[in-house]
């Protein structure tokens, strides 16, 4: 029998790019650079901006020196200060721009006091979460560089928004790490992306869309509303179909053996199926109890949907996914331009309570030994009273200091780490950019940031980030 080229460079190649193929669905991920500290991640966000100074990092000289501008005060003035253009980059010119240049001290909305046996100094509006704060490691001197909302995406991928985008901190973690449960993603969404111009905070980029995070709707009956079976199809018919559809789409991957989405389209498939059974019951609260279900708010109207996104986190990660980026409010509801203390008056009430109970939840089932809760923002709020537009109630938009909180394991407990100046201004000394933080997760994970590297893909110091070793225990 006469064999042509075409076909028996085919199967040749059915062979070769079978076995790669097979191999790559086969292998759970890389493996870890040193013995981690943590299994998995919560990781929560709010989006808008909260105000670093009326959450975790109170101020006595804004109330002091309220009205006044910041060349009246006895400090340096931080307008005159190099970290300014440091760590502020513009996307409008700076002729039309006129963010992070109010200088008169608009005063705290709220009061604060010392909290547990650390002493930490939280405000009133989170009475719940001040009951654990000696689980918990503060960071108070986190900065950006963008001074909008594309700062979100910053938050997640490291990268400004007039820079070459990045994978997200949750794709680098799928990258890095096998899987702990083959019937799950490793990494879930909650409550996000918040809108289309997010997607990049969850996005995998050149890392392939297979890492990428999947969401999932709290609704244990239509919780992959892509992925369900038809009502008319047997679990059997269904299977058969999907062989069948992975069998197309190998014999496809054989003339394109570098096609990430067709391999991604192959992986889906097989984890669709998986996921069918494991993911409605993940998110099915009807076994957790009545104390469960309070604890986390759900039986309250303003804390029931961040406390159902948080309690499905924590049964995620129970069972094995190893990120889970949660976003228990909608896009930019932090972001306080007027009426700053109405609005994070609300919000701080619809957040503390489930948050706390997360906390507790964790610990009480030993899950902090294995799990890190991080809770963080896009950047801060103004020390001064934005005055834009007539506004005179609220806080613009603050790249240059702010804090986010870390929780579980690996992590200091009860502790602060770094400040921000007498303002609330400037992070002071070095400081740390966010990919910092990235840096610290991936630590804690048992991956070296620095030696997450594609062929081909340079990336730049920037991107690598330092490890918060402050904070670790």
């Amino acid at each position: 029998m006469k064999i042509t080229r075409r076909p028996f460079l085919a199967d040749l190649g059915m062979g070769v790019t079978g076995m790669a193929l097979g191999a790559m669905l086969a292998e759970g991920g890389h493996s870890e650079h040193f013995t981690p500290r943590a299994k998995s991640v919560i990781w929560i966000f709010l989006s808008g901006g909260y105000s670093q100074m009326e959450t975790f990092d109170p101020k006595a000289a804004l109330n002091k020196y309220a009205g006044m501008t910041f060349d009246k005060t006895p400090f340096d003035n931080p307008l005159n200060s190099p970290l300014h253009r440091k760590r502020f980059r513009s996307v409008p010119s700076e002729e039309i721009n006129v963010r992070d240049v109010y200088p008169t001290i608009f005063p705290m909305q709220v009061g604060w006091q010392k909290r547990g046996e650390s002493g930490i100094e939280i405000t009133d509006w989170w009475p719940h979460l001040a009951q654990h704060v000696d689980k918990i490691s503060f960071v108070r001197n986190m900065w950006t560089t963008d001074n909008d909302h594309a700062a979100e995406n910053q938050f997640h991928t490291g990268r400004h928004k007039l820079d070459e985008s990045q994978p997200s901190i949750g794709a680098w973690a799928h990258y890095g790490l096998g899987s702990l449960n083959e019937n799950l993603p490793r990494f879930v969404v909650l409550g996000g992306p918040t809108r289309s111009d997010t997607r990049e905070s969850i996005d995998s980029l050149y890392l392939g869309p297979q890492h990428a995070g999947i969401p999932l709707a709290l609704d244990p009956k239509n919780s992959l509303p892509f992925a369900l079976r038809n009502a008319d199809q047997t679990l059997e018919q269904q299977q058969h179909e999907y062989e069948v559809i992975n069998q197309l789409n190998e014999l496809t991957a054989i003339e394109y053996p570098e096609d990430q989405s067709l391999r991604a389209r192959i992986r889906a498939y097989e984890l669709a199926f998986k996921m069918q059974a494991a993911v409605p019951e993940s998110v099915d609260f009807s076994q957790e109890t009545a104390a469960t279900i309070a604890m986390y708010g759900i039986d309250q109207d303003a804390t029931k949907v961040a406390g159902q996104r948080f309690l499905a986190a924590r049964r995620l990660v129970e069972r094995g996914v190893r990120f889970v980026q949660v976003f228990p409010s909608p896009y930019g509801s932090w972001d306080s331009h007027q009426q700053l203390k109405d609005n994070h008056t609300k919000l701080c009430a619809t957040v503390d309570l489930p948050v706390a109970g997360l906390l507790q939840d964790l610990k009480q089932r030993g899950l902090l030994d294995d799990v890190i809760v991080v809770f963080g923002t896009e950047f801060g709020r103004t020390p001064g009273l934005e005055l834009r537009g007539g506004a005179n109630t609220g806080r613009d938009h603050h790249p240059n200091g702010f804090t986010i909180w870390m929780a579980g394991a690996g992590l200091k407990q009860g502790h602060v780490h770094g400040a921000t100046d007498e303002l609330g201004y400037h992070a002071l000394g070095e400081g740390h950019y966010v990919t910092d933080l990235h840096a610290t997760v991936l630590h804690l994970l048992g991956l070296d940031n620095r030696r997450l590297e594609i062929p081909g893909r340079k990336r730049l110091e920037i991107d690598h980030g330092r490890v918060i070793r402050d904070v670790l225990v």
